[in-house]
């Protein structure tokens, strides 16, 4: 048997690591889900044209969208009544804040700063 068998690791994580994520990850979801349906009716007006704040809204929210729509939800996650490119610019200035936020957080290391590279020892 292999080692990973033999310590009940799989992917170097035990049964009771995955079952946590899996609770987690399942938790965010449904947290997501609740947060998105109770903010869309507040972030889609339908009294006017919207602009490029509330396409950075409706870009950074869009992501959040995404479990909504899996689990049959049909949620708005773009404004069709809009200002045309100020709106639009918006909306991927938004999408781009939302994923540096998120991806920029996961693979952030404060202690790891970069310093100037050292000259090999001679």
């Amino acid at each position: 048997m292999s080692d990973a068998s033999q310590s009940g690791l799989c992917c170097g994580l035990t049964l009771g690591q995955w079952v946590k994520k899996i609770v987690v990850f399942a938790v965010t979801i449904l947290l997501l889900s609740w947060l998105y349906g109770w903010a869309s009716p507040r972030a889609y007006p339908t009294d006017r044209p919207l602009g490029f704040g509330h396409g950075a809204l409706h870009g950074a929210l869009m992501p959040m969208a995404l479990p909504s729509l899996v689990l049959g939800g049909d949620v708005p996650i773009f404004a069709a009544n809009n200002t045309g490119r100020p709106y639009k610019i918006g909306y991927i200035f938004g999408i781009n804040a939302c994923g540096l936020l998120v991806f920029g957080s996961a693979f952030w290391k404060p202690g790891k700063q970069a310093g100037p590279a050292s000259p090999p020892p001679k």
